[in-house]
């Protein structure tokens, strides 16, 4: 469980903060913004987390391995 924590937490930042600005930039603050950011994030946060669970530790190795090279 303890390792599902930083996924979920990681994935929610990402998809957040990524949605929001990417609607914005599509399509401005306009009326509606709201709801399409919501529409956008509540599709985009499980397909993060997902790929979070799936992967978050293989490329947390990678990364190691790539700073011991540096």
């Amino acid at each position: 469980m303890k390792k599902a924590v930083f996924p979920f937490l990681m994935s929610f930042y990402m998809a957040f903060f990524m949605t929001a600005v990417i609607t914005w930039i599509n399509t401005g603050l306009a009326d509606g913004f709201l709801g399409r950011w919501w529409t956008a994030f509540y599709i985009a946060w499980p397909i993060a987390a997902g790929l979070m669970l799936l992967g978050a530790q293989r490329i947390r190795n990678l990364s190691e391995r790539l700073g011991q090279k540096l």
